[in-house]
């Protein structure tokens, strides 16, 4: 393995990270925290407890895989996006450098972006709003799975997107409402027996709740399903990055 040419990727993806701090860490955690203030100690105070747990301790997971989504799908698809953008993909392309080894250079660096800001809401969090961790390994198998998933279907998004504007449409129109949908802000047991069914259905539910059972072993879905669902999830993505190198879709063209 040509671990020069991975290390040379990563490091230019987290350096950009490094000259972008604003945008990229700080933005994220300042937004997240506004969710902490209005829905934790504002509204949570005037509420009572979700299956046993306090409303403003209830959202933390949710918000957390809110931000991990999100930042993990724009952070790698925009790192492949602006290579194909400037034409220097086919440098790369060109390199001898293996499919994996391009992959665990952005994906790897779009990952290691999302966990450190998961980090910086969870602690930020510990400001606002008190909380408990009763499975801390699970819910750093949660983070990583979820980082890695997801910042492999962005790098597919970077892949698919011709224009800028493209690089938005899938995390603002799909990503975001699946996820405010999924039981970020409440549980799906608080739904009306049909809808409950129908949320079975959203992915990113799966994702929370495991999420949540981490922190308080409470969940909408049991915790096998949901690990069953991201790994499922990952390797769907896995595949479609393989099938995309092999074939050059969109990026031969």
């Amino acid at each position: 393995m040509n671990l020069h040419a991975v290390r040379a990727i990563y490091h230019f993806e987290m350096a950009r990270t490094f000259r972008t701090l604003l945008e990229s860490i700080l933005s994220p955690v300042l937004s997240t925290s506004l969710y902490f203030v209005v829905f934790g100690a504002a509204i949570g105070s005037r509420m009572g407890e979700v299956d046993g747990v306090s409303y403003g301790a209830f959202i933390i997971p949710g918000l957390i895989m809110l931000s991990l989504l999100t930042e993990s799908v724009s952070n790698a698809s925009f790192g492949i996006y602006l290579p194909k953008w400037s034409g220097t993909i086919y440098e790369l392309l060109s390199a001898p450098v293996s499919t994996l080894e391009i992959l665990l250079g952005y994906v790897g660096a779009a990952a290691t972006k999302s966990l450190i800001l998961g980090v910086l809401i969870l602690a930020t969090a510990r400001f606002f709003v008190p909380y408990e961790i009763q499975h801390p390994l699970w819910m750093a198998c949660f983070l990583v799975l979820t980082a890695l998933s997801f910042s492999l279907f962005g790098f597919i998004l970077g892949i698919w997107a011709d224009s800028f504007q493209k690089l938005q449409v899938v995390p603002l129109l799909v990503l975001t409402p699946l996820t405010f949908l999924g039981g970020a802000f409440y549980s799906i047991s608080m739904l009306p027996g049909v809808w409950q069914k129908i949320a079975l259905f959203n992915p990113v539910v799966y994702l929370v709740s495991g999420m949540r059972w981490s922190f308080y072993g409470v969940s909408d879905v049991n915790v096998g399903v949901s690990v069953a669902a991201i790994v499922l999830f990952l390797a769907i993505c896995a595949t479609l990055v393989a099938w995309i190198f092999r074939t050059g879709y969109r990026l031969k063209a």
